[in-house]
């Protein structure tokens, strides 16, 4: 998985009024939690823009000034309500040898043959939280729908790895094809209905020669 760099300070004061002059300054206040204690620093609102605003996943290096890095995933964020800025952000430093949970991606592959009949194409799960090893995160999920009909689901448990643990129910749907108003059957039964009208008609055609 590919990871961001933070490039940030250390605080030396965590009150409200440093808070205010940090995010004054156009500085996020952090917290990275896991280690042996919390560590408080700031960097510049741009320099997550690669990280926040993007549906992608990745990990963070978080280098504080001094020379210390910390490897790192975002677990929280919290936004300005009326500009969206970024008020506060808490990160989850990473370990080796110490899974971590982390909500993954879900790209759809393909074109569904249900959609080209005129169902409707319903993306359950955008994301799906896992637990890894940090070495083991994937960066998403290709889920391939080129063969699903109307009526059809792609659930969990078609996604199951040993690299990690999907923490959703095996059953639970991450995309299916509902039959709309307009819809036609799927590709097969298209192709009996075919050949039973064809029958049909050379039945009704023989039938009149015969009167």
């Amino acid at each position: 998985m590919k990871s961001i760099t933070i490039t940030g300070s250390k605080r030396e004061s965590v009150g409200k009024k440093a808070t205010k002059a940090l995010r004054n300054a156009g500085k996020v206040p952090c917290v990275l939690y896991g280690g042996e204690k919390p560590l408080h620093f700031s960097a510049d609102e741009p320099a997550f823009k690669n990280l926040v605003y993007t549906p992608n996943a990745h990990t963070a290096v978080i280098e504080i000034e001094g020379g210390a890095k910390f490897d790192a995933v975002l677990q929280d964020i919290q936004f300005h309500p009326v500009t969206d800025a970024i008020l506060h952000i808490d990160f989850y430093q990473l370990f080796a040898d110490k899974e971590v949970t982390m909500d993954i991606p879900v790209r759809l592959v393909g074109n569904s043959p249900g959609v080209r009949n005129g169902g409707r194409l319903l993306f359950r799960k955008r994301k799906l939280a896992i637990k890894a090893l940090p070495a083991k995160l994937p960066d998403f999920f290709d889920v391939d729908i080129s063969k699903l009909k109307i009526g059809g689901t792609i659930a969990v448990e078609t996604l199951l790895n040993n690299d990690f643990v999907i923490l959703h129910p095996d059953s639970t749907a991450v995309v299916q094809v509902k039959a709309a108003r307009n819809a036609v059957v799927a590709d097969d039964e298209d192709e009996e209905g075919e050949e039973g009208a064809a029958e049909g008609a050379e039945a009704s055609t023989e039938e009149s020669a015969a009167e």
